[in-house]
């Protein structure tokens, strides 16, 4: 059985297309239920987060130095440092980790 790409393709154009004009045409007034709110706030970050984590674990080749790395980053801009400290220390974690695992 051949299979066409122009049916995925289109189907994967009107799947999108609807997932973004849906919202605006049944929703036209300001959602004010704060807890509808919340969930909409917090979706852009959880989305970036469950699309980096994986990235972060298959990143060093081992996952004992991406997790040590991934927690002295997390406890680092826990505690307020900035963006280029936390990037540096992750980055010497698994430098310093990778040499002492050969």
């Amino acid at each position: 059985m051949a299979r066409n790409i122009y049916i995925y393709l289109l189907i994967m154009a009107g799947v999108t297309y609807a997932i973004r004009v849906l919202p605006l045409t049944v929703i036209r007034r300001e959602i004010k239920n704060r807890r509808i709110r919340a969930f909409l706030y917090y979706v852009p970050y959880v989305t970036l987060a469950v699309m980096t984590f994986p990235a972060i674990i298959d990143a060093t080749g081992s996952a004992v130095t991406a997790i040590s790395a991934l927690a002295a980053a997390t406890a680092l801009a826990w505690f307020g440092g900035s963006l280029l400290q936390v990037s540096l220390l992750a980055c010497a974690v698994v430098f310093l980790l990778d040499l002492m695992i050969r």
